[in-house]
């Protein structure tokens, strides 16, 4: 099966993609040398009458919910076509940190509109990589022949925007998701042409089973690890050791920076993010120490051979420290509590049975959703019919679902609101954009019933 790469990029309605929306979606396939195949993608996602935006990130994006509805698609038609059209067999779906914010939002979509939320990235040849690891590991082990930005402060940044205006790169509308698109397939580019070793080491390492070769507790040895839980002083970037293993099959890693002694010594110890979680589904930017051992590699991340081995033996000192990790790690909740069925994706898997009732459900048009009542298993499913229904189909809902999603939708409007108004009220203050203060205030007043 021959493999493409698909970068995307998404400008959403907030941060949490639970809650919020997607509003653009934009994106390019290239060949695996990066050329461009066919034409770019940009479109619209229609904003739903249930949702209040974050004014800040409409006045980021510049994107308001009325432009959505004059030219966008609905959640339905959407998640048709990048099914159809875009996550095709044998693509590598690439973001720049997509694994904890892009890929989310596309598995809620998924799942509000009753597809697997996981297929499009693992099925038929399917894959993924998140460049912005990749990124932090070049600069920390291999910046040469790429200039690297910082903060006014003095402080590391691997902002986007930023490293292609050093670089000389056009990125002429930082925010707009198809100009972010194209200028992460010049960063990608400008990586693999100047280091292409890592590149395609830390390509290879996008496969999970790949990561548990390099990391596991059967035969635990230090690594190379950059991760954006550790200080920019060192480029994100340590050498951790694998300590217990930690939820759905990952594994708690210690941070080999750290002498154990020493921080089970402080009054208050803060052991986040000294263990912190590798999961080995997220692309994490991982390598033997051998890197370390070219190009300056240890003076480059501010550490010695000796500090590893001396901390790792620190560490292994402590079985009792290792083993509150393991329990504290298991009993922490992954997720805050679902509030309805949209936020509860992560509450567990679908049986059969329903996998089979939600292709049911995709398939059926208007006119069937009037009648359609299926003898779903889980408890989540019979919410999200409904307002599957109220988004896409209305027509299709009894006078009662009209009740029901009304009371729904204003709940959620009503749980926001304060805050929206506030922000922008905030706003004005400060003299944002009058137009688009003024489109953000005739939406709320459109999604109220009085």
């Amino acid at each position: 099966m021959e493999q493409t790469f698909f970068f995307y990029d998404l400008e959403t309605s907030g941060l949490n993609a639970r809650a919020d929306r997607i509003m653009q979606f934009a994106g390019q396939r290239t060949d695996m040398n990066l050329n461009p195949i066919g034409d770019p993608v940009n479109i619209l996602v229609k904003m739903n009458e249930d949702t209040l935006p974050s004014p800040y990130a409409i006045m980021v994006t510049k994107i308001t919910p009325q432009s959505t509805l004059m030219d966008g698609f609905t959640e339905v038609e959407f998640c048709k076509y990048v099914t159809d059209e875009i996550f095709t067999p044998g693509t590598i779906a690439m973001g720049y940190n997509s694994v904890r914010f892009d890929d989310e939002f596309m598995r809620h979509i998924f799942w509000r509109c009753f597809y697997d939320p996981y297929e499009w990235q693992w099925k038929d040849g399917r894959s993924k990589w998140d460049l912005l690891d990749v990124v932090r590991m070049t600069r920390a082990l291999r910046p040469e022949g790429i200039e690297w930005p910082f903060t006014d402060e003095g402080k590391a940044t691997n902002r986007l925007e930023l490293i292609t205006k050093l670089n000389g790169i056009s990125h002429e509308h930082a925010h707009d998701a198809l100009s972010d698109v194209e200028a992460l397939i010049d960063v990608t580019r400008l990586i693999k042409e100047r280091q292409p070793k890592l590149y395609e080491w830390l390509f290879k390492m996008r496969d999970k089973k790949a990561v548990q070769q390099l990391v596991n507790l059967e035969k635990p040895q230090p690594f190379v690890y950059s991760s954006g839980r550790y200080s920019s002083a060192n480029n994100k970037t340590t050498v951790a050791y694998p300590i217990a293993p930690a939820k759905n099959g990952n594994v708690l890693v210690f941070d080999l920076r750290q002498n154990l002694d020493e921080l089970l010594a402080q009054e208050e110890p803060k052991f986040f993010p000294v263990v912190k979680e590798l999961k080995y589904n997220h692309c994490p930017a991982v390598a033997p120490l051998g890197v370390l051992e070219q190009e300056d590699g240890w003076k480059k991340i501010g550490l010695t051979k000796e500090q590893v081995e001396a901390n790792k033996k620190a560490l292994l000192a402590h079985p009792d420290f290792i083993e509150k990790m393991r329990t504290e790690n298991e009993e922490r909740a992954e997720f805050p509590p679902a509030i309805d069925s949209e936020s509860a994706l992560y509450d567990g898997f679908l049986d059969n049975a329903d996998k089979t009732s939600c292709n049911a459900v995709r398939r059926a048009t208007l006119n069937d959703l009037a009648d359609f009542h299926p003898d779903f298993h889980d408890p989540r499913l019979p919410d999200l019919l409904l307002h599957y229904k109220a988004r896409n189909f209305e027509k299709s809902l009894t006078e009662s679902e009209h009740k029901k999603w009304d009371e729904y939708r204003m709940a959620r409007i009503k749980a926001k609101q304060n805050e929206y108004i506030k922000a922008i009220q905030d706003l004005a203050a400060k003299g944002a954009d009058s137009f688009i203060l003024e489109e953000l205030q005739l939406w709320y007043q459109s999604l109220l019933p009085y």
